[in-house]
Protein backbone atom coordinates (compact mmCIF):
# COMPACT_ATOMS: atom_id res chain seq x y z
CA UNK A 1 0.00 0.00 0.00
CA UNK A 2 2.69 2.39 0.96
CA UNK A 3 5.51 3.26 -1.49
CA UNK A 4 9.10 3.99 0.38
CA UNK A 5 12.58 2.06 0.24
CA UNK A 6 11.30 -0.58 2.37
CA UNK A 7 14.14 -3.18 2.11
CA UNK A 8 16.39 0.02 3.01
CA UNK A 9 14.28 0.45 6.05
CA UNK A 10 14.55 -2.89 7.22
CA UNK A 11 17.97 -3.00 7.13
CA UNK A 12 18.21 -0.08 8.60
CA UNK A 13 16.26 -1.24 11.06
CA UNK A 14 18.21 -4.13 12.17
CA UNK A 15 21.49 -1.77 12.51
CA UNK A 16 19.62 0.32 15.13
CA UNK A 17 17.51 -1.64 17.18
CA UNK A 18 17.93 -3.42 20.22
CA UNK A 19 16.12 -6.45 20.33
CA UNK A 20 13.57 -6.77 23.60
CA UNK A 21 13.09 -9.83 25.87
CA UNK A 22 11.86 -8.95 28.88
CA UNK A 23 11.48 -5.93 30.93
CA UNK A 24 15.09 -5.58 31.82
CA UNK A 25 15.99 -5.03 28.70
CA UNK A 26 13.96 -1.59 28.72
CA UNK A 27 16.98 0.12 30.71
CA UNK A 28 18.14 1.59 27.52
CA UNK A 29 15.12 3.67 27.02
CA UNK A 30 14.68 4.59 30.73
CA UNK A 31 18.72 5.99 30.37
CA UNK A 32 17.87 7.71 27.07
CA UNK A 33 14.66 9.55 28.91
CA UNK A 34 15.58 9.81 32.56
CA UNK A 35 17.53 13.15 32.34
CA UNK A 36 14.54 14.63 30.43
CA UNK A 37 11.95 16.55 32.11
CA UNK A 38 8.73 15.41 30.42
CA UNK A 39 8.42 11.77 28.96
CA UNK A 40 5.88 11.33 26.99
CA UNK A 41 5.33 7.44 26.37
CA UNK A 42 2.58 6.71 23.55
CA UNK A 43 -0.04 3.61 22.49
CA UNK A 44 -0.55 2.95 18.87
CA UNK A 45 -4.30 2.10 20.77
CA UNK A 46 -6.53 2.66 24.05
CA UNK A 47 -6.98 -1.21 24.00
CA UNK A 48 -3.71 -2.89 23.90
CA UNK A 49 -2.44 -4.52 27.25
CA UNK A 50 0.91 -4.32 26.73
CA UNK A 51 0.98 -0.59 25.82
CA UNK A 52 -0.13 -0.25 29.57
CA UNK A 53 2.27 -3.10 30.84
CA UNK A 54 5.33 -2.03 29.15
CA UNK A 55 4.63 1.71 29.90
CA UNK A 56 3.91 0.96 33.59
CA UNK A 57 7.37 -1.39 34.06
CA UNK A 58 9.21 1.93 32.35
CA UNK A 59 7.60 4.45 34.36
CA UNK A 60 8.42 2.68 37.50
CA UNK A 61 12.30 3.02 36.03
CA UNK A 62 12.04 6.58 35.78
CA UNK A 63 10.71 6.82 39.32
CA UNK A 64 12.82 4.73 41.17
CA UNK A 65 15.54 5.32 39.37
CA UNK A 66 15.60 9.48 37.87
CA UNK A 67 13.37 10.77 40.39
CA UNK A 68 10.02 11.43 38.17
CA UNK A 69 7.55 12.42 40.70
CA UNK A 70 3.72 12.61 38.68
CA UNK A 71 1.89 9.85 36.28
CA UNK A 72 -0.13 12.43 33.71
CA UNK A 73 -2.61 10.00 31.85
CA UNK A 74 -4.94 10.70 28.97
CA UNK A 75 -8.00 10.96 31.21
CA UNK A 76 -10.29 13.01 33.18
CA UNK A 77 -9.21 15.15 36.09
CA UNK A 78 -12.16 14.07 38.59
CA UNK A 79 -11.67 10.45 38.41
CA UNK A 80 -7.33 10.34 37.70
CA UNK A 81 -7.88 11.95 40.93
CA UNK A 82 -9.68 9.53 42.69
CA UNK A 83 -6.64 7.01 42.01
CA UNK A 84 -4.31 9.71 42.68
CA UNK A 85 -6.27 10.12 46.62
CA UNK A 86 -5.84 6.11 46.84
CA UNK A 87 -2.03 5.90 45.59
CA UNK A 88 -1.52 8.48 48.58
CA UNK A 89 -3.81 6.98 51.12
CA UNK A 90 -6.24 9.44 51.50
CA UNK A 91 -8.72 6.32 51.37
CA UNK A 92 -8.53 3.11 52.30
CA UNK A 93 -10.60 1.95 49.36
CA UNK A 94 -9.94 -1.17 47.46
CA UNK A 95 -8.13 -0.66 44.21
CA UNK A 96 -10.76 -2.55 42.03
CA UNK A 97 -13.86 -0.27 43.57
CA UNK A 98 -12.07 2.94 43.16
CA UNK A 99 -11.10 2.22 39.52
CA UNK A 100 -14.58 1.07 39.12
CA UNK A 101 -16.06 3.79 40.64
CA UNK A 102 -13.97 6.80 39.04
CA UNK A 103 -14.13 5.66 35.66
CA UNK A 104 -18.12 4.24 34.92
CA UNK A 105 -18.38 6.61 31.88
CA UNK A 106 -17.41 5.01 27.99
CA UNK A 107 -15.05 4.16 27.27
CA UNK A 108 -14.32 2.80 31.40
CA UNK A 109 -11.86 -0.13 29.85
CA UNK A 110 -9.16 2.86 29.21
CA UNK A 111 -8.85 2.61 32.79
CA UNK A 112 -10.59 0.26 34.62
CA UNK A 113 -8.68 -2.54 34.01
CA UNK A 114 -6.41 -5.27 35.45
CA UNK A 115 -3.42 -3.65 33.91
CA UNK A 116 -4.05 -0.06 35.91
CA UNK A 117 -5.09 -2.36 38.82
CA UNK A 118 -1.47 -3.73 38.80
CA UNK A 119 0.14 -0.21 38.36
CA UNK A 120 -1.55 1.61 40.94
CA UNK A 121 -0.69 -0.85 43.85
CA UNK A 122 2.63 -0.60 42.85
CA UNK A 123 2.01 3.09 42.98
CA UNK A 124 0.59 2.99 46.61
CA UNK A 125 3.01 0.42 47.74
CA UNK A 126 5.60 2.55 46.66
CA UNK A 127 4.10 6.04 48.36
CA UNK A 128 3.67 4.18 51.29
CA UNK A 129 7.41 3.33 51.28
CA UNK A 130 8.42 7.22 50.23
CA UNK A 131 5.97 8.73 52.80
CA UNK A 132 6.46 12.07 52.51
CA UNK A 133 8.07 12.19 48.57
CA UNK A 134 4.57 10.82 47.19
CA UNK A 135 4.03 10.23 43.38
CA UNK A 136 0.76 11.61 42.03
CA UNK A 137 -1.67 10.37 39.37
CA UNK A 138 -3.09 12.78 37.46
CA UNK A 139 -5.82 13.31 34.32
CA UNK A 140 -5.12 15.37 31.58
CA UNK A 141 -8.16 15.42 29.58
CA UNK A 142 -11.15 17.65 28.65
CA UNK A 143 -14.30 15.86 28.95
CA UNK A 144 -15.44 15.79 32.62
CA UNK A 145 -17.34 19.32 32.70
CA UNK A 146 -20.34 18.56 35.13
CA UNK A 147 -18.32 16.62 36.94
CA UNK A 148 -15.51 19.07 37.29
CA UNK A 149 -18.45 21.38 37.99
CA UNK A 150 -19.90 19.59 41.11
CA UNK A 151 -15.96 18.69 42.30
CA UNK A 152 -15.64 22.25 42.53
CA UNK A 153 -18.99 23.32 44.09
CA UNK A 154 -18.32 20.56 46.80
CA UNK A 155 -14.93 21.98 47.78
CA UNK A 156 -16.17 25.26 48.02
CA UNK A 157 -19.41 24.85 50.47
CA UNK A 158 -17.33 22.56 52.49
CA UNK A 159 -14.83 25.85 53.12
CA UNK A 160 -18.02 27.51 53.50
CA UNK A 161 -16.40 29.96 50.54
CA UNK A 162 -18.12 32.74 48.91
CA UNK A 163 -17.22 31.99 45.71
CA UNK A 164 -19.44 28.69 46.16
CA UNK A 165 -22.35 31.04 44.87
CA UNK A 166 -20.23 31.61 41.72
CA UNK A 167 -19.84 27.86 40.94
CA UNK A 168 -23.56 27.24 41.52
CA UNK A 169 -24.47 30.16 39.04
CA UNK A 170 -21.79 28.58 36.10
CA UNK A 171 -23.06 25.29 37.14
CA UNK A 172 -27.20 26.31 36.63
CA UNK A 173 -26.00 27.64 33.28
CA UNK A 174 -25.45 24.25 32.28
CA UNK A 175 -28.51 22.41 33.86
CA UNK A 176 -30.56 23.39 30.92
CA UNK A 177 -28.33 20.21 28.54
CA UNK A 178 -28.70 17.59 31.42
CA UNK A 179 -25.38 16.29 30.95
CA UNK A 180 -25.19 16.16 27.05
CA UNK A 181 -22.52 17.89 25.64
CA UNK A 182 -23.71 17.38 22.12
CA UNK A 183 -27.53 19.32 23.35
CA UNK A 184 -24.96 22.33 24.27
CA UNK A 185 -22.77 22.37 21.50
CA UNK A 186 -25.44 22.65 19.32
CA UNK A 187 -27.27 25.72 21.46
CA UNK A 188 -24.03 27.54 21.28
CA UNK A 189 -23.71 27.27 17.63
CA UNK A 190 -27.07 27.74 16.24
CA UNK A 191 -28.50 30.05 19.04
CA UNK A 192 -25.76 31.82 20.43
CA UNK A 193 -26.35 30.74 23.87
CA UNK A 194 -23.32 30.16 25.69
CA UNK A 195 -21.97 29.49 29.70
CA UNK A 196 -18.47 31.46 28.79
CA UNK A 197 -18.91 34.55 30.64
CA UNK A 198 -19.85 32.78 33.97
CA UNK A 199 -17.42 30.14 33.44
CA UNK A 200 -14.90 32.56 33.17
CA UNK A 201 -15.49 34.53 36.58
CA UNK A 202 -15.71 31.27 38.39
CA UNK A 203 -12.07 30.52 37.29
CA UNK A 204 -10.71 34.27 38.04
CA UNK A 205 -12.65 33.81 41.39
CA UNK A 206 -10.58 30.60 42.12
CA UNK A 207 -7.60 31.65 40.85
CA UNK A 208 -7.66 35.11 43.03
CA UNK A 209 -8.51 32.92 46.55
CA UNK A 210 -6.48 29.89 45.75
CA UNK A 211 -3.85 31.02 48.55
CA UNK A 212 -6.46 30.47 50.99
CA UNK A 213 -7.51 27.03 50.38
CA UNK A 214 -5.57 24.40 52.59
CA UNK A 215 -3.02 22.16 51.22
CA UNK A 216 -4.08 19.24 52.78
CA UNK A 217 -5.32 16.21 49.75
CA UNK A 218 -4.43 19.22 47.19
CA UNK A 219 -7.29 20.96 47.58
CA UNK A 220 -5.84 23.70 45.71
CA UNK A 221 -4.90 22.09 42.73
CA UNK A 222 -8.11 20.25 42.78
CA UNK A 223 -9.91 23.95 42.52
CA UNK A 224 -7.93 25.04 40.00
CA UNK A 225 -7.37 22.55 37.65
CA UNK A 226 -11.35 21.20 37.77
CA UNK A 227 -12.11 25.55 37.25
CA UNK A 228 -9.33 24.73 33.80
CA UNK A 229 -11.57 22.01 32.55
CA UNK A 230 -14.75 23.55 32.87
CA UNK A 231 -12.96 26.61 31.32
CA UNK A 232 -11.54 24.59 28.34
CA UNK A 233 -14.65 22.11 28.48
CA UNK A 234 -17.21 24.77 27.60
CA UNK A 235 -14.86 26.03 24.94
CA UNK A 236 -14.25 22.00 23.60
CA UNK A 237 -18.20 21.54 23.40
CA UNK A 238 -19.07 25.45 21.50
CA UNK A 239 -16.19 24.49 18.76
CA UNK A 240 -17.43 21.41 17.79
CA UNK A 241 -20.10 21.72 15.84
CA UNK A 242 -18.14 24.16 13.60
CA UNK A 243 -15.77 21.17 12.38
CA UNK A 244 -12.28 22.13 11.59
CA UNK A 245 -8.74 21.37 13.75
CA UNK A 246 -10.00 23.87 16.87
CA UNK A 247 -12.00 21.09 18.84
CA UNK A 248 -8.88 18.92 18.79
CA UNK A 249 -6.26 21.81 19.40
CA UNK A 250 -8.51 23.26 22.42
CA UNK A 251 -8.34 19.71 24.15
CA UNK A 252 -4.52 19.08 23.08
CA UNK A 253 -3.84 23.02 24.92
CA UNK A 254 -5.74 22.05 27.69
CA UNK A 255 -3.75 18.89 28.36
CA UNK A 256 -0.68 21.09 28.50
CA UNK A 257 -2.36 23.64 30.76
CA UNK A 258 -2.92 20.71 33.30
CA UNK A 259 0.77 19.60 33.09
CA UNK A 260 1.82 23.52 34.07
CA UNK A 261 -0.62 23.17 37.21
CA UNK A 262 1.31 20.42 38.31
CA UNK A 263 4.33 21.27 37.59
CA UNK A 264 3.46 25.04 39.22
CA UNK A 265 2.17 22.62 42.17
CA UNK A 266 5.31 20.36 42.73
CA UNK A 267 7.79 22.73 41.77
CA UNK A 268 9.27 24.29 38.40
CA UNK A 269 11.89 21.61 37.69
CA UNK A 270 9.56 18.60 38.66
CA UNK A 271 10.30 15.45 36.29
CA UNK A 272 6.31 13.74 34.97
CA UNK A 273 5.73 11.01 32.94
CA UNK A 274 2.90 11.93 30.18
CA UNK A 275 0.79 8.71 29.05
CA UNK A 276 -1.08 8.96 26.08
CA UNK A 277 -1.58 8.04 22.26
CA UNK A 278 0.81 8.64 20.05
CA UNK A 279 -1.56 11.31 18.21
CA UNK A 280 -1.01 13.70 21.40
CA UNK A 281 2.47 12.88 22.27
CA UNK A 282 4.56 12.57 18.78
CA UNK A 283 5.07 15.87 17.18
CA UNK A 284 2.43 17.11 15.34
CA UNK A 285 4.61 18.69 12.93
CA UNK A 286 6.18 15.52 11.75
CA UNK A 287 2.54 14.61 10.23
CA UNK A 288 -0.39 15.32 8.14
CA UNK A 289 -1.34 17.03 11.31
CA UNK A 290 0.05 20.11 10.92
CA UNK A 291 -0.92 20.54 7.07
CA UNK A 292 -4.77 20.51 8.82
CA UNK A 293 -4.00 23.00 11.02
CA UNK A 294 -3.66 20.64 13.96
CA UNK A 295 -1.15 20.76 17.24
CA UNK A 296 -0.89 18.30 20.19
CA UNK A 297 0.87 18.15 23.33
CA UNK A 298 4.29 16.90 22.37
CA UNK A 299 4.33 19.58 19.77
CA UNK A 300 3.47 22.34 22.14
CA UNK A 301 6.15 20.65 25.14
CA UNK A 302 8.70 20.75 22.86
CA UNK A 303 8.43 24.23 21.47
CA UNK A 304 8.11 25.29 25.19
CA UNK A 305 10.55 23.12 26.95
CA UNK A 306 12.92 22.41 23.95
CA UNK A 307 15.50 19.98 24.95
CA UNK A 308 13.79 18.88 28.12
CA UNK A 309 11.22 16.12 26.16
CA UNK A 310 11.95 12.72 25.12
CA UNK A 311 8.72 11.13 23.43
CA UNK A 312 8.85 7.30 22.84
CA UNK A 313 5.96 6.10 20.54
CA UNK A 314 4.92 2.60 21.20
CA UNK A 315 3.03 -0.54 18.06
CA UNK A 316 2.51 -3.32 16.92
CA UNK A 317 2.05 -5.25 13.98
CA UNK A 318 -0.93 -7.59 14.90
CA UNK A 319 -3.19 -9.58 17.60
CA UNK A 320 -6.86 -8.31 19.52
CA UNK A 321 -7.66 -4.85 20.72
CA UNK A 322 -10.31 -4.07 22.93
CA UNK A 323 -12.69 -0.85 21.22
CA UNK A 324 -16.12 -0.46 20.28
CA UNK A 325 -17.55 0.08 16.46
CA UNK A 326 -19.25 3.83 17.07
CA UNK A 327 -18.77 6.07 19.93
CA UNK A 328 -20.98 4.58 22.86
CA UNK A 329 -21.49 1.21 21.19
CA UNK A 330 -20.87 -1.55 23.28
CA UNK A 331 -16.61 -2.47 23.22
CA UNK A 332 -15.14 -5.58 22.00
CA UNK A 333 -12.45 -8.12 22.04
CA UNK A 334 -11.53 -7.25 18.18
CA UNK A 335 -8.70 -9.05 15.80
CA UNK A 336 -5.93 -6.45 14.71
CA UNK A 337 -5.14 -7.30 11.31
CA UNK A 338 -1.56 -7.72 10.30
CA UNK A 339 -0.38 -4.45 9.31
CA UNK A 340 -0.15 -2.46 5.99
CA UNK A 341 2.09 -3.67 3.24
CA UNK A 342 4.63 -0.67 3.36
CA UNK A 343 3.66 0.73 7.00
CA UNK A 344 6.42 1.33 9.70
CA UNK A 345 4.82 -1.38 11.55
CA UNK A 346 4.82 -3.97 8.55
CA UNK A 347 8.64 -2.80 8.20
CA UNK A 348 9.68 -3.39 11.51
CA UNK A 349 8.00 -6.88 11.49
CA UNK A 350 10.09 -7.44 8.47
CA UNK A 351 13.22 -6.59 9.95
CA UNK A 352 12.60 -9.15 13.14
CA UNK A 353 9.76 -10.75 14.43
CA UNK A 354 10.57 -9.77 17.92
CA UNK A 355 10.39 -7.07 20.08
CA UNK A 356 12.65 -4.25 19.23
CA UNK A 357 13.49 -0.53 20.77
CA UNK A 358 14.55 2.23 18.24
CA UNK A 359 16.22 5.08 19.97
CA UNK A 360 16.71 8.36 17.42
CA UNK A 361 20.13 9.82 17.74
CA UNK A 362 22.46 12.14 15.79
CA UNK A 363 23.46 9.12 14.31
CA UNK A 364 20.62 7.60 13.15
CA UNK A 365 17.69 10.02 12.83
CA UNK A 366 18.32 11.10 9.25
CA UNK A 367 17.33 7.33 8.59
CA UNK A 368 13.85 7.18 9.38
CA UNK A 369 12.91 10.89 8.06
CA UNK A 370 11.01 9.36 5.11
CA UNK A 371 7.59 9.90 5.10
CA UNK A 372 5.74 6.25 6.07
CA UNK A 373 2.51 5.36 6.71
CA UNK A 374 1.97 4.78 10.49
CA UNK A 375 -0.93 2.87 12.72
CA UNK A 376 -3.30 4.70 15.04
CA UNK A 377 -6.33 3.22 16.64
CA UNK A 378 -8.95 4.88 18.61
CA UNK A 379 -11.56 3.75 21.23
CA UNK A 380 -14.09 3.18 18.02
CA UNK A 381 -12.28 0.74 15.48
CA UNK A 382 -13.70 -1.18 12.43
CA UNK A 383 -11.05 -3.53 11.28
CA UNK A 384 -12.14 -4.06 7.88
CA UNK A 385 -11.98 -0.34 7.32
CA UNK A 386 -8.36 0.27 8.79
CA UNK A 387 -7.15 1.04 5.39
CA UNK A 388 -9.36 4.25 4.67
CA UNK A 389 -8.08 6.20 8.08
CA UNK A 390 -6.37 4.28 10.71
CA UNK A 391 -2.42 5.33 9.45
CA UNK A 392 -0.95 8.54 9.62
CA UNK A 393 1.85 9.80 7.30
CA UNK A 394 4.74 10.15 9.74
CA UNK A 395 8.62 11.34 10.01
CA UNK A 396 8.91 8.76 12.52
CA UNK A 397 12.59 10.18 14.01
CA UNK A 398 10.85 13.40 14.05
CA UNK A 399 7.45 12.84 15.83
CA UNK A 400 9.28 10.53 18.29
CA UNK A 401 12.77 10.24 19.93
CA UNK A 402 12.49 6.56 20.16
CA UNK A 403 9.78 3.89 19.50
CA UNK A 404 9.10 0.58 21.39
CA UNK A 405 7.70 -2.06 19.03
CA UNK A 406 5.43 -5.08 20.72
CA UNK A 407 5.41 -7.18 17.47
CA UNK A 408 2.08 -9.10 18.50
CA UNK A 409 -0.22 -7.93 21.72
CA UNK A 410 -3.23 -9.13 23.33
CA UNK A 411 -6.58 -6.65 24.35
CA UNK A 412 -6.94 -5.32 27.93
CA UNK A 413 -8.34 -6.65 30.39
CA UNK A 414 -11.52 -4.57 32.45
CA UNK A 415 -12.16 -5.04 35.67
CA UNK A 416 -15.93 -5.59 35.04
Amino acid sequence: MFKNNAERIISDIQNHSIRIDNFNDLDAAAEAAGSSQFVLLGEASHGTSEFYTWRAELTKKLIGQYGFKAVCVEGDWPSCFEVNSYIKSYNQRLPQDVLKAAFNRWPEWMWANREIQDFIVWLRDYNEQAKKDMIGFYGLDVYSLWESMEEIIQHLEKDSSNDAEAAKKAFSCFEPYYRNPEDYAVSSGFYGESCEEEVMELLLNIRRDLAKYPPQNETALNLSVNSLVALHAESYYRSMVKGGAEDWNIRDRHMVSAIEEIIRYYGEATKIVIWEHNTHIGDARATDMEMHGMTNVGQILRERYAGKVFALGLGTYDGTVIAGRSWGERREVMLLPPAAEGSWEDLLHRAGAHNKLILFSSENRSLFQETIGHRAVGVVYNPEFELNGNYVPSQISDRYDGFLFIDRTSALRPLD
